[in-house]
């Protein structure tokens, strides 16, 4: 058969419960530790920098699909699958192509009740749209495809005693409660820790130290507590901190909210070290040197406390110097690192500051949308004091709602973090945004597409404007310069009518990007 120049194969490295067995042998044999399941083995002998080691390992493979390809072998998934069967590469036996939503359910009653039996481990079954051109019309969500599903199976579940329960105090002071209990063996792993989630979670099971409960791990990964199978005892609730237990600040939930929350902000130790982590982990400022050691070391010494500081460690370079583990060249890599960042990409600053329901997309939307960090700052403050102007044009972007228009506010609404973020802009001095759009006659304005779109997805749609310098909405408002309505319209049609917005369907909005 013709196979393509370039064709990327994706798949899965896996170590057979057979093969397990025998690697567990001969690790017992020699004196070594045992590896607690199959999954493990096999990310652990990944992981090894000696590759004679993986080398010795017995991994085997099973390609679930593809990446690049200068020309992809078949017009659907299960084509392009044997395809890559026909080629010699190893694919799972179970992989069928079925017409009904119950043959597909059939299917996955049928794995499962083979599941014991299978030469490997298995969690789930997941589901694929076949043809290749409805898969790009469904397109993507962040990193995740809208044309696949995983359906899991029901966990495996095993009885033990709650201890104790601790708890942890995350980045956004979010109050995590950490159940602590008697080790156990779920799904062929050792279970000492169990997360709770929230106060409401406690509540809702009626948890204290000392019950009996039942655990299994959710998609057979996370331990979890299904039930609590003493709770008619006769014993005290469980009473959830209402101050933080780590700085002792008061811990409120916000209305509407379960999850409960330290009102320190940056003077609690916890938050203060996860944020300072976050700010600089590669998905935000991405500063090398500056790991998890190096915070909790500098924090320690005092040389840092607030993020700005940061770009002032400069000035402890002597004392930097006189610690142990430190040379004047890691130093001057570390200072040299930080200098790097001082024009640091807006967005990556905006996702830095860790502000609720911001992340790494919705940071760079907001940027893309007001054209600088300082102008979303400037928003903010808008925001904080309660602007509906404000309220509007934020939620105004598309894929942007209320929760961040409420999250940046009250961002802001806290002097400390008002302080954090002007000290920030004296010191880092973010680029503005660049837009790689081309000038167009629809550069700067404002566009929505409404109904249910045929010709596109509502990704495509939003990249077409983007292209003509326009952007894209997700509301109608007096500032609307065009409506793109498939079938479907409502509200969005009205409004627009109403507010006398030119209107075109989908065959006149591809005529204006054929003439743009």
């Amino acid at each position: 058969m013709d196979v393509p120049d370039i064709l990327e194969i994706r798949g899965e490295v896996y170590m057979s419960k057979q093969d397990f067995a025998a690697l567990n042998a001969a690790q017992e044999a020699r004196g070594e530790k045992l590896f607690a399941n199959p999954r493990n083995a096999a990310a652990g002998s990944l992981r090894q920098k000696d590759a004679r080691v993986t080398a010795a390992r017995p991994l085997r493979f099973l390609a679930h699909g593809w990446g690049v390809a200068s020309d992809v072998p078949g017009k659907t998934q299960h084509e392009v699958m044997q395809a890559i069967a026909a080629m010699g590469v190893p694919v799972s036996p179970l992989l069928v192509r079925v017409e009904t939503l119950d043959d597909l359910l059939a299917h996955y009653r049928e794995i499962e009740r083979r599941r014991a039996d299978l030469p490997y481990d298995i969690d789930g079954v997941v589901y694929k749209v076949d043809r290749l051109d409805w898969q790009a019309r469904l397109g993507f969500v962040a990193k995740a495809p809208r044309w696949a599903l995983a359906h899991k199976f029901p966990a495996e579940r095993a009885e033990t005693t709650l201890q104790a329960i601790d708890i942890q105090v995350g980045r956004t002071g979010k109050l995590t409660p950490v159940g602590r209990l008697t080790p156990v063996t779920v799904g062929g792993v050792v279970v000492s820790n169990v997360t709770l989630h929230n106060r409401d979670e406690i509540a809702r099971l009626g948890v204290r130290p000392g019950d009996r409960v039942l655990v299994q791990r959710a998609g057979d990964v996370i331990p979890q507590v299904v039930e609590n199978l003493t709770r008619d005892e006769v014993r005290e609730p469980y009473n959830f901190p209402d101050h933080c237990p780590e700085c002792g600040s008061e811990a409120v939930a916000e209305e509407g909210e379960v999850d409960v929350r330290c009102t320190g902000g940056l003077i609690c130790p916890a938050q203060q070290r996860e944020r300072l982590k976050h700010f600089v982990s590669r998905a935000a400022l991405d500063i090398d040197g500056l790991g998890e050691k190096t915070i909790a070391e500098f924090l320690d010494a005092g040389f840092i406390k607030l993020p700005g500081d940061i770009f002032r460690l400069k000035q402890h370079r002597s004392a930097i110097l006189a610690r142990e583990g430190w040379q004047e060249k890691s130093v001057d890599n570390l200072l040299a690192s930080i200098e790097a960042r001082r024009g640091a990409d807006p967005g990556r600053f905006l996702f830095a500051l860790g502000i609720r329901h911001v992340g790494s997309v919705t940071a760079k939307d907001l940027v893309k949308c007001f054209g600088s960090a300082e102008a979303v700052g400037e928003i903010g403050r808008r925001l904080a004091e309660g602007s509906i102007e404000a309220t509007a044009e934020v939620t105004a972007i598309d894929g942007i709602g209320p929760a961040v228009a409420e999250a940046l506010g009250d961002f802001f609404h806290e002097p400390h973090n008002a302080q954090v973020f002007d000290d920030l802009i004296a010191e880092v001095r973010p680029a503005a945004f660049v837009s790689t759009a081309r000038e167009t006659e629809w550069s700067g304005k404002t566009i929505v597409f409404t109904g249910k779109l045929e010709t596109m997805s509502r990704d495509e749609a939003k990249a077409q404007a983007e292209r003509l310098g326009a952007k894209a909405a997700g509301s109608v408002s007096a500032k609307t310069d065009l409506v793109v309505a498939g079938p479907g319209a409502g509200s969005k049609l009205k409004k627009a009518a109403e507010l006398g917005v030119r209107v075109v369907d989908e065959a006149e909005w591809a005529e204006i990007m054929r003439s743009a």
